[in-house]
């Protein structure tokens, strides 16, 4: 009996061209934030106290701006509105598994047909003098990655003699969640270290490619 595809699918730098998060704090440009963001990628801080630190550099007073820019400069990348359909159509269950965060993952994704349930990002809070970033999606006694979002935490939590597990990503977030799968699609930093261990991926520019593999592989 075959297995029932699953698909954990990255937000930042995959379905959307560039990363949110990296563009947000270059466009703003707060003191401190791009050693934040070299600590976060040589893993000498987490993904969850890198991207808290540089979110509270960020007065909530300047709120409307900070949510308009996201929002606005987001570049969908090409085929995703394709590839939801596709899921859809060949009973493939889609979740999109980000690190980025509520106020731009949302509105991004509302023009596609995705149940909010199957949308795990990370929260944020305006109530403050700064941007504060919440944790719902936090790691399981498995995980010690101290993720913020932790993709190997939902990945766990579908059976893998039940599903073949597939991951879309593009960077350190996706690498831990990328052990645990049956096939890797990647690009960007996950290509660099897939290939460090010798991992087995699919490269890909975008969704169309990912479909065209899709279709060439039977379900396991």
């Amino acid at each position: 009996m075959s297995k029932e595809r699953i698909i954990f699918c990255d937000f930042d730098g995959t379905i959307t061209v560039n990363d949110n998060i990296v563009a947000i704090m270059k466009h703003f440009n707060p003191p401190g934030w791009d050693a934040i963001v070299e600590r976060i990628l040589n893993k000498s801080t987490s993904i969850r106290q890198g991207v808290g630190d540089m979110f509270a550099l960020l007065p909530t007073s300047r709120k409307d701006e900070i949510v308009e820019y996201a929002i606005s400069n987001a570049v969908i990348r090409d085929g995703f509105k394709e590839f939801v359909d596709y899921c859809k159509e060949q009973n493939i269950k889609l979740l999109i598994t980000s690190g980025g965060i509520d106020f731009f993952i949302y509105p991004l994704l509302k023009p596609f047909p995705i149940p909010h349930e199957n949308i795990y990002c990370n929260a944020s809070s305006f109530e403050g003098s700064v941007i504060e970033i919440l944790w719902p999606n936090k790691c399981d006694e498995h995980c010690q990655t101290d993720c913020g979002m932790c993709k190997t935490s939902i990945i766990r939590s579908y059976d893998a003699n039940r599903y073949e597990r597939i991951i879309i990503g593009d960077s350190v977030t996706d690498f831990e969640g990328a052990k645990l799968v049956d096939t890797i699609f990647a690009r960007s930093h996950l290509i660099d270290m897939c290939e460090k261990l010798g991992y087995a991926y699919y490269p890909f520019d975008n969704f169309f490619d990912i479909m065209k593999q899709l279709e060439a592989e039977p379900v396991a």
